[in-house]
């Protein structure tokens, strides 16, 4: 049973608000600080003031602002919505003022992967089935259908996957929103985690197979196959040929063999969803010391979700490895600025009715804990929506904070795991890259532990530093890498996730 003294949580000497282990009571003593006296019940995961705020005035938690005072605050009240809110202020970017060397480990360490014929590593060995166009999703999904339950004889191919998008026309044939659904596609089609890939069309959509090969410098070869129903006469002809093109290539892809590696040849796409009050405590951190290890080790980890960093795009410019990486950044800021306002919304529409619930106020509070999945090392490259990633290290890719698109842009840009912290409960997966789940708390690891991975609820409970759960993370990252399952790949998740950034109006 948790000690008075051990009640709440601070994150900082200067901050206004401590953190509730568990849910407090009106009347309960907080010892450690200088007693103050709860005088509402402020459930766990959420905050109280630990001094008195004035109405306008700052509130800070990790050192750092998250709202502005709605109404006067007192010591012991319960800091949320109802006191809490948005507010203007200045950013000092500090362009690579905290940009240092990176400590490299060696030995690295290891994995059992997948060596490509052209040296790239895979974690997983799938047959993927893309479509240009929602029309043809049908089809690709009746061909990766043919092969449930038909795989016996080739152990070493972890499926057929379709991956479908509801977009692919009623749009311009070219511009800014047919060369990211583009630039995506071609991602998947290059990626290690297939062996092989075909893409299938309609015939007559905005995104052509030929403009899209062409546009991307993909080739046709024995590997990457691409055909319509139009050409091939109509559904079941068009079946039968994505079925028999699969069937030509499964003794081969079967042949593949893990081989040891060294762990620089993992990217990890950084993810969170359903975040709580906890998030910024626990498993965020937790996987940040798991990145950082990452990195040591030669590694690479791409952190997202620009709406869900906003307000803490401070402290990544600091750490930019040059000031024109971190000028890049703001720039991707600005634009999010701008769409936001052409479409009547603005930023701070985060958090979401279940992160609310869960203890977090503002985004600017949400994205101070979101920003810690990414560690500590120097932010080496920030990219767009589904580039790829060059950099070895610590990088940033710009997509919206909504899950499926943020992850299908990473893994485009060359993710083959992704690291998924959440406090609410996601449920998630994300074909063909496994997706681990971090829990925030014991609670939640023991209510849904068919879904989480990890439990980083033990930094909560006092029972692990962040640094422990983040090194127990890293081995069981380097485990999933070796072929292990993640539990979202044995409830089957991962198909359905696939969610292109759709920009642009629909025609």
């Amino acid at each position: 049973m948790l000690q008075a003294a051990d009640l709440t949580i601070r994150l900082n000497p200067a901050d206004d608000v401590v953190i509730a282990r568990v849910e407090l009571p009106a009347g309960t003593t907080l010892v450690k600080e200088n007693n103050v006296v709860i005088t509402t019940r402020v459930p766990a995961g959420h905050k109280v003031a630990v001094r008195e705020v004035k109405i306008g005035q700052p509130v800070r938690r990790y050192n750092q602002i998250i709202g502005f005072a709605t109404r006067e605050i007192q010591a012991g009240e319960h800091v949320h919505v109802q006191n809490l809110g948005m507010g203007e202020f200045e950013r000092d970017y500090s362009f690579s003022s905290d940009r240092k060397v990176t400590d490299y480990l060696s030995p690295q360490a290891t994995f059992q992967g997948i060596v490509r014929a052209d040296g790239r590593v895979a974690t997983r060995n799938y047959i993927g089935i893309l479509t240009s166009v929602n029309c043809s999703a049908t089809v690709a999904r009746a061909v990766a259908r043919h092969f449930e339950n038909r795989l016996e004889a080739y152990p070493n191919v972890d499926g057929v996957v379709a991956l479908t998008h509801k977009s692919g026309c009623g749009m311009a044939s070219d511009g800014e929103a047919m060369d990211v659904l583009r630039r995506t596609m071609a991602g998947y089609a290059r990626h290690p985690n297939f062996c092989a890939v075909q893409v299938v069309g309609l015939g007559c959509e905005a995104n052509q197979i030929g403009s899209l090969l062409s546009t991307q410098s993909l080739k046709r070869h024995d590997k990457l196959h691409a055909y319509t129903i139009q050409e091939k006469g109509g559904t079941t002809k068009a079946i039968r040929e994505g079925v028999a093109r699969i069937e030509a290539i499964l003794a081969e892809a079967n042949k593949v063999q893990r081989v040891t590696v060294p762990a620089s040849h993992l990217t990890l796409g950084l993810q969170c969803g359903g975040s709580d009050g906890y998030s910024g405590i626990s498993a965020n951190p937790a996987l940040g010391a798991a990145v950082d290890l990452l990195v040591r080790h030669g590694g690479t980890a791409i952190l997202s979700e620009t709406p869900e960093i906003y307000g803490a795009e401070h402290l990544l410019t600091r750490r930019a490895v040059s000031r024109e990486v971190g000028e890049k950044l703001i720039a991707r800021i600005k634009w999010w600025e701008d769409y936001t306002r052409r479409n009547g919304n603005e930023m701070n529409n985060n958090p979401s009715p279940g992160n609310k619930a869960g203890g977090l106020t503002t985004i600017l509070e949400k994205s101070l804990g979101a920003v810690a999945k990414g560690g500590t090392t120097n932010l080496v490259q920030v990219l767009e929506y589904a580039e790829p990633a060059t950099a070895k290290g610590f990088v940033y890719m710009d997509t919206p904070g909504y899950d499926p698109v943020s992850a299908t842009g990473q893994v485009a840009g060359g993710a083959n795991m992704i690291c998924f912290t959440t406090g609410r409960g996601s449920a998630y997966g994300c074909k063909p890259a496994p997706s681990l789940k971090l829990a925030t708390n014991t609670a939640l690891w023991e209510h849904q532990e068919e879904d989480m991975d990890i439990n980083c609820g033990t930094i909560i409970d006092g029972t692990e530093s962040v640094q422990q759960a983040g090194s127990r993370f890293f081995e069981l990252l380097l485990a999933t890498a070796s072929g292990g399952k993640s539990k979202s790949e044995l409830l089957g998740y991962g198909e359905d996730e696939f969610a292109p950034w759709v920009l642009g109006a629909t025609m």
